[in-house]
């Protein structure tokens, strides 16, 4: 797969000459525009070029790829770092218009969760909550716009364990952070196209110093995934200027239960103590509580 990606762009020139009159015109087409047509169907990329969806078909057949999707999924593959937000908000007009942007956006998303639980490994996530208990100490780190999952996570484990420190952007740089990193670490890395070069450093700095690593990112291929252990695998649409983070969030939920269930006295406890300090110190409203009294 890694050798489709590098060389999808490359056999597309080099059996330029051989192609049918059709197939040259989808060519030439994805060697202009192959942002765009890594997210188009088989029938669409073919309306957009003028020939049949089975000219498209016998076009990826003819590259060597085995289907289309293969390669559809190595042109993704080949921009996955190099799409810009304004190539993203350009994709998106094509996919979603005003009129079903709510119904497109939820469907997208529910996608993204369909094909998160078709990849995800049912092992690899108990071996990544096993990893959690066994660990000195769990650094978190999501950067950009994986920031809010990452504090989600940490917030939630913070409240079942005594040794999370979400690692983030501040006063003090990431590494003097994670200076103390050892062996006895789990280092939860995660992050999405665009993927945050500050992150797949902090996953390197992490294997040099033998801490055990997890990825959650949207796939094997990502340089999250690199350096990891245990990857788990959530899908997130790049085609909008958005990023999808319905089925990152999904998984993460399952991980905090995960934890949870393993600690369910000591939650108990944790949150008896919080309910009394929340009404002492009025952290929550309390007018639906007067309601219904």
């Amino acid at each position: 797969m890694e050798e489709e990606k590098q060389d999808v762009m490359r056999k597309i020139q080099s059996k330029f000459k051989t192609l049918s009159k059709g197939q040259k015109l989808i060519a030439e087409y994805i060697l202009k525009h192959y942002d765009k047509a890594a997210f188009m169907t088989a029938a669409k990329l073919g309306i957009s070029v003028g020939v049949s969806e089975s000219t498209v078909v016998r076009f990826a057949d003819e590259l060597g790829f085995d289907g289309y999707p293969r390669l559809q999924k190595a042109l993704q593959e080949l921009i996955r770092n190099k799409l810009t937000t304004v190539q993203r908000l350009e994709l998106s007009n094509d996919f979603i218009s005003e009129k079903n942007v709510l119904k497109g956006v939820l469907k997208g998303d529910m996608e993204n969760i369909r094909s998160t639980l078709e990849k995800i490994d049912d092992k690899t996530f108990t071996d990544v909550v096993n990893s959690i208990f066994k660990s000195k100490k769990i650094y978190i780190i999501g950067l950009r716009s994986s920031t809010a999952l990452a504090e989600f996570l940490g917030f939630y484990l913070n409240l079942i364990l005594d040794n999370v420190k979400v690692v983030e952007y501040g006063i003090s740089d990431i590494f003097e952070q994670m200076i103390n990193l050892s062996l006895d670490d789990l280092v939860i890395g995660i992050g999405f196209p665009r993927y945050a070069n500050r992150t797949i450093k902090a996953l390197s700095f992490a294997k040099s110093r033998g801490a055990k690593i997890v990825a959650i990112t949207d796939s094997n291929l990502s340089p999250l995934a690199e350096n990891a252990d245990y990857s788990l695998i959530a899908q997130s649409n790049m085609a909008s200027f958005v990023d999808s983070l319905v089925a990152p969030l999904s998984v993460i939920n399952a991980l905090i239960i995960a934890v949870g269930l393993r600690e369910k006295q000591k939650i108990s406890n944790t949150f008896k103590n919080l309910e009394n300090i929340w009404e002492e110190y009025q952290v929550y409203s309390s007018r639906g509580k007067e309601e219904n009294t």
